[in-house]
């Protein structure tokens, strides 16, 4: 059963957890002023508030979280969007935001986004990802995710890494955490 997108923005995605699992490690590592953010998979747009409305585009397949997040955050530009073209520019967007995503798009999908994500990046533009992750020694955490995620796709860090590099990314570990004591995350930038 799919939650509601006002239950998952309260209770999956609350402030505190967005600010100090996602917000505080993004504004640690980047600077996003005057620059364009695309946030891929935006849902409720939990994200947006980091980035300046002028600059900031949310996409979901989800039409249902997409009207929430322009609800909610009436300022921010989101949009719905189907298939695998994503509804920008070519080289338009100086950050391509991912947060946990990838584990809920099939493995043959997420290698068209990613020549779409190289598609609209400006010269020397930036994806930075932060998903769960099957960590080698952590099999409590691994046992969690495989039992209670609603993604299908969770990945071990290569698996992901590769996605990007098959696509001449370069890529950069920033960070392997754990979200709430049971949740293995993986941060990291993949680099034209």
């Amino acid at each position: 059963m799919q939650l509601s997108p006002r239950i998952y923005h309260s209770f999956v995605r609350p402030k505190w957890i967005t600010k100090v699992y996602i917000q505080n490690k993004l504004q640690r590592q980047f600077d996003f002023t005057d620059k364009k953010v695309l946030d891929f998979g935006a849902g409720t747009g939990a994200n947006c508030t980091l980035f300046s409305p002028v600059h900031y585009f949310g996409i979901d397949p989800d039409t249902h979280r997409i009207n929430f997040a322009k609800r909610f955050y009436a300022k921010y530009r989101f949009e719905a969007f189907e298939g695998h073209k994503l509804p920008v520019d070519d080289n338009s967007f100086d950050f391509v935001l991912i947060i946990a995503v990838l584990h809920h798009i099939p493995p043959e999908a997420i290698e068209n986004y990613i020549k779409e994500f190289k598609r609209i990046l400006k010269p020397e533009g930036k994806v930075v990802v932060i998903e769960p992750c099957f960590f080698e020694k952590s099999p409590i955490s691994n046992w969690f995710m495989r039992s209670n995620d609603k993604g299908d796709y969770i990945q071990k860090e290569e698996d992901y890494l590769n996605y990007f590099t098959k696509e001449n990314f370069k890529c950069n570990v920033l960070n392997r955490f754990k979200k709430c004591f049971v949740y293995n995350e993986l941060y990291f930038t993949a680099l034209l």
